[in-house]
């Protein structure tokens, strides 16, 4: 497996990240389990879920607690206030049996919080990453126009926004101006939320990108074989694999 440097958080993280959102999807705890271990020792070490999916929090937690300290978990919220912060993440801790997250993400679409707002919530996120209850601050996004507000303010260490072969020529612009900026680049919806068929195609036009961690959902240990198989023998990135990704993009676009 590849470590790559997720930007100024300076972690280093799989190529390969493990997004566990849909584990309470999966048959079993212990099924959803032993894919998330499997996982851990093909050698991801990235893991992304959200207090939107409490149940599957639980599962990850339950899944990594022995080894918690050889990997990364990520969680996120979409509170509105400093109280339902520091509530949420307190929740999250609790589902993933720990006493921090390594990145904790705001997702919004319009709202960026900034130093000294009124709503205090960005100056609750950097209290508890000073009280070492987070360790990095992220956004997690789907609007493109807040998306580069948030990583021109120099003020997140992560930005998480949908990236795959049918994103227009201004997310990989954003994809650049995260590399200028040294904020970690987290690709959500790989597939297109399932739009895109062709994972060999998916796989490869992301892994051009060596910035970019892909979020992979995963729902099956045979979905997470897959994922690992095109990340061991990615396809050849020549003029005819450029030609496949051109004639799906026009198709869709």
């Amino acid at each position: 497996m590849e470590y790559n440097r997720l930007g100024k958080t300076n972690l280093l993280i799989s190529r390969v990240a493990f997004g566990g959102f849909r584990l309470s999807n999966i048959g079993s705890e212990e099924e959803a389990g032993k894919i998330v271990r499997k996982a851990y020792e093909d050698g991801i070490n990235f893991f992304d879920t959200s207090k939107k999916v409490s149940e599957s929090e639980k599962i990850l937690g339950d899944a990594l607690y022995d080894i918690r300290k050889n990997v990364f978990i990520s969680t996120g919220t979409n509170a509105k206030t400093s109280s339902e912060i520091k509530q949420d993440l307190e929740n999250s801790l609790m589902n993933l049996h720990c006493d921090y997250v390594d990145l904790f993400q705001f997702e919004t679409e319009k709202f960026i919080p900034v130093p000294g707002g009124a709503d205090k919530i960005y100056d609750t996120l950097q209290l508890l990453k000073i009280n070492g209850k987070i360790s990095h601050i992220g956004i997690v996004t789907t609007n493109l126009e807040t998306a580069k507000k948030a990583v021109l303010s120099d003020l997140y260490e992560t930005l998480q926004f949908p990236f795959n072969m049918l994103s227009s020529e201004d997310t990989i612009e954003l994809v650049k101006l995260c590399e200028e900026h040294d904020v970690g680049f987290i690709a959500m919806q790989p597939l297109c939320g399932g739009v895109v068929q062709n994972i060999p195609l998916a796989f490869g036009f992301l892994h051009q990108f060596e910035s970019v961690i892909p979020i992979w959902g995963v729902e099956s240990q045979e979905e997470m074989n897959q994922i690992m198989y095109f990340y061991e023998h990615p396809p050849v990135i020549d003029e005819k694999f450029h030609e496949d990704v051109e004639k799906i993009r026009m198709f869709f676009n």
